[in-house]
């Protein structure tokens, strides 16, 4: 007959303060656990939400960012020849040469210099993301000293904000407008006309090509046709797996750094549960002696043990979720290890974050009350009596 699981919840409501000490341990290795998780799928996130499906970006062979590519003028007209590339309701193509450099400057508050990106556009550039809107100022004119900022770019960076004026390319630049892109990239950009910009910065070759498709299963016909073209030297991929490409090397540290910090806490939270299931086991040797006359079998007894642990580490499992949950209203910037340049992203709680961490946590209390659950099955009867 089993021992019902009424029996652990009271075994441990009984000891209120020790079953607080240890799931509150337990619960600081789950936060930290669920914390890198979530920073890691925020990076991810931002920067896979920021290209579309139906996008194509064509960069320089090689090239492992926009900032590092070069798209000569006679290569972007041949890809802008494409029969493949959509056009806009207006019949204009939707395709964008684009030029991206990146540029320093100063924090808001701390004046600690960082790199921004600024993207030269066309006008068919906003056609090709939806997901950026204007909220504040109007468009840069074409042919203007003109520029727009990104929502994180005027809240973090001095000279980002509507009315003021940057200066770079040994040139004043003037901000007449505010976007938001959500959570993609793009938020932690500067825009302004390509043709400007390149000018500004003695670049007489486009950094990116980037254009829609009129039918998105097409992707490996047009990326044939590019591929086998003697006049170019190109990459051609979805923008969506750039951006996935551009999120690989920091979210892969991101993650390495969490699990090494992980296991190192988690070793203290399983020590800290297997001598609180010891202490459980020696104060209630007596009990087990009875459990054990009353005809309770061995595996009983363990199983009781065990669940007890589990349960430790479920409690612990969910205070620490919980904590974490709260790391979403948080948004934080680091340096994007492809571009070198800043980005601001926001932690990101998923399903499969949550399960990860419920399940790491249940695997704390097993590891730590499996030994003391044996040991409990094991005591002998006779002197588990006499003791108790």
């Amino acid at each position: 007959m089993p021992i019902p699981i009424s029996y652990s919840f009271r075994n441990l409501f009984t000891r209120r303060l020790t079953t607080f000490l240890t799931a509150t341990g337990m619960a600081l290795v789950v936060f930290v656990f669920a914390s890198i998780l979530m920073l890691s799928a925020g990076l991810e996130k931002t920067l896979i939400e920021t290209g579309s499906a139906d996008n194509v970006i064509v960069t320089r062979k090689a090239a492992n960012s926009e900032v590092q590519s070069g798209v000569e003028r006679s290569q972007a007209a041949i890809v802008e020849s494409l029969p493949d590339i959509a056009t806009g309701s207006d019949g204009t193509l939707l395709a964008a040469k684009e030029l991206v450099v990146l540029i320093s400057l100063p924090k808001r508050g701390s004046d600690k210099p960082a790199n921004v990106v600024i993207r030269g556009i066309d006008p068919a550039s906003l056609k090709l993301r939806p997901q950026v809107r204007l909220v504040e100022g109007r468009m840069p004119r074409p042919g203007s000293a003109e520029i727009m900022a990104g929502g994180s770019i005027a809240q973090r960076f001095k000279g980002g904000g509507i009315g003021e004026s940057l200066r770079f390319g040994m040139r004043d630049w003037t901000v007449v407008g505010i976007f938001d892109a959500g959570a993609t990239g793009f938020n932690s950009e500067i825009w302004g006309d390509a043709i400007q910009l390149m000018q500004a910065f003695r670049r007489p070759v486009y950094s990116s090509v980037t254009f829609r498709l009129r039918d998105s299963g097409d992707f490996s016909a047009v990326k044939a046709k590019l591929d086998a073209d003697p006049r170019l030297t190109l990459d051609v991929r979805r923008e969506t797996r750039y951006y996935r490409d551009q999120s690989e090397a920091m979210a892969k540290f991101l993650r390495i750094l969490g699990m090494s910090l992980t296991v190192i806490f988690s070793l203290g939270a399983i020590i800290g549960a297997m001598i609180t299931m010891y202490a459980a086991v020696a104060n209630r040797v007596g009990e087990i002696g009875t459990l054990r006359a009353l005809g309770f079998q061995r595996s009983s007894i363990m199983l009781a043990f065990l669940m007890e642990s589990l349960l430790l580490g479920l409690i612990g499992g969910a205070a620490g979720l919980f904590m974490a949950s709260f790391m979403q209203f948080i948004t934080i910037s680091t340096m994007n290890w492809q571009t070198f340049s800043e980005l601001a992203f926001s932690f990101t709680l998923t399903v499969e974050i949550i399960y990860k961490s419920l399940l790491f946590s249940l695997l704390m209390g097993f590891v730590g009350g499996v030994i003391p659950a044996v040991r409990a099955s094991r005591l002998n009867i006779v002197d588990a009596l006499r003791e108790g």
